[in-house]
């Protein structure tokens, strides 16, 4: 990792860079804006170059949006913002955490995610965009108990 790496709370500022940096690898923007105060973001000097984000629902949480530039990626960033935004997720009295992901099992699994039903999801996160329209039905449901 880079010596002047940041990881913080996003800022309303970073809106447009962490959009682009979701356009850039492929991840739904959609929900990003009304959940964007539960976002993190890595910074290295002026550069956004990774996010993360959860929407909460009481004791249940969907954790979404990770991404990492292309540029930096392979250099534990993306580990950093997982083990930061769970580590914040606990704090905040979060018990479960649910994702999608199509590319990512392998990487989520690391952390104690293990797929499950969809039904077996929080009927909170279920009602998400993320669940109802951003992501396709061919995306695994991951579920980590905190």
């Amino acid at each position: 990792m880079e010596r002047n790496l940041e990881v913080r709370h996003t800022k309303p500022e970073d809106l447009n860079a962490v959009l682009t940096l979701l356009a850039e690898v492929s991840l739904p923007h959609h929900g990003v804006p009304e959940h964007f105060q539960h976002f993190l973001v890595a910074q290295e000097g002026d550069q956004l170059i990774g996010v993360i984000g959860v929407e909460p629902y009481g004791v249940s949480a969907l954790l979404r949006s990770l991404a990492v530039a292309l540029a930096y990626r392979g250099q534990g960033l993306g580990r950093v913002l997982v083990e930061r935004l769970l580590h914040e997720a606990r704090a905040q009295g979060v018990e479960q955490v649910f994702l999608l992901t199509e590319t990512a099992a392998e990487f989520f699994a690391k952390f104690g995610f293990r797929g499950i039903a969809r039904e077996e999801t929080d009927g909170a996160v279920q009602q998400s965009v993320e669940f109802q329209t951003a992501c396709c039905q061919s995306a695994l449901c991951m579920r980590l108990h905190l």
